[in-house]
């Protein structure tokens, strides 16, 4: 890959997900990812139509998240979920696999959630990017089986995290720590080339960026796609 302005930025999904977001705020994100030329911006399902009116013939796809951020949803929910934001506009869909039924080892399930999630952006020829939020999955082993899932069901992007999967740590407060270079360097390894590998959750700077991408990165989510390309600027990319 030739690293410059450009190519940094077709690397971005810009997230504009935080819960106190207004229209003004979705709005002025959206224009953002426009200016920017990112390859997608990741935002709320209902926001979806507010975002394919400012990025209407821009080449910036819009992306949406299902069952966020704790995957919790019944399928059938999440399903509809997924449809309606296609059918408003949404070509990528990141949808957070359900946590509890990965931690009770329940593969059947979540093999059907992500077969049938699949089906739906099939239909609607959109990408299909699923979240595993590793902060909450402790071992590996948990990873690895999501990697095998995504490559039985040929999903576009495997995806390290919502960027708020906060844990609880030993002095009380809570850290999510998003996309760690373990994680990355395990995903890449057991998901097969046609699985991409989406960064999200702690990716702050060009450094970040930069270091990821060696790892085998993609795409990356991030809401700092501005400080990030405002240093590639600077640094004459």
């Amino acid at each position: 890959m030739e690293f410059n302005l450009a190519a940094i930025a077709k690397l971005i999904d810009h997230a504009a997900l935080h819960p106190t977001l207004t229209d003004k705020q979705l709005r002025k994100e959206c224009e953002l990812a426009k200016e920017k030329k990112v390859a997608s911006i990741c935002i709320k399902p209902y926001a979806v139509g507010l975002a394919k009116e400012v990025l209407e013939k821009s080449g910036v796809a819009i992306g949406t998240v299902i069952g966020f951020p704790q995957g919790g949803n019944a399928l059938d929910v999440k399903v509809k979920e997924a449809e309606t934001a296609c059918l408003e506009g949404a070509t990528e869909l990141d949808m957070v696999v359900n946590i509890g039924k990965v931690l009770t080892g329940d593969w059947a399930y979540i093999n059907d959630e992500i077969r049938t999630l699949r089906k739906v952006a099939d239909d609607h020829q959109a990408l299909l990017k699923i979240i595993f939020e590793n902060d909450y999955l402790g071992e590996d082993k948990y990873k690895i089986k999501l990697c095998e899932l995504c490559n039985v069901n040929k999903v576009d992007f495997a995806k390290t995290s919502t960027g708020f999967g906060f844990v609880k740590q030993d002095n009380g407060t809570c850290v999510a720590k998003g996309a760690l270079d373990k994680d990355l360097i395990l995903m890449r390894k057991y998901c097969v080339k046609q699985v991409q590998i989406k960064a999200s959750g702690g990716i702050k700077s060009l450094k970040d960026v930069l270091r990821v991408v060696d790892l085998g990165v993609t795409r990356i989510g991030t809401s700092a796609t501005g400080k990030i390309l405002s240093e590639a600027t600077a640094l004459g990319y």
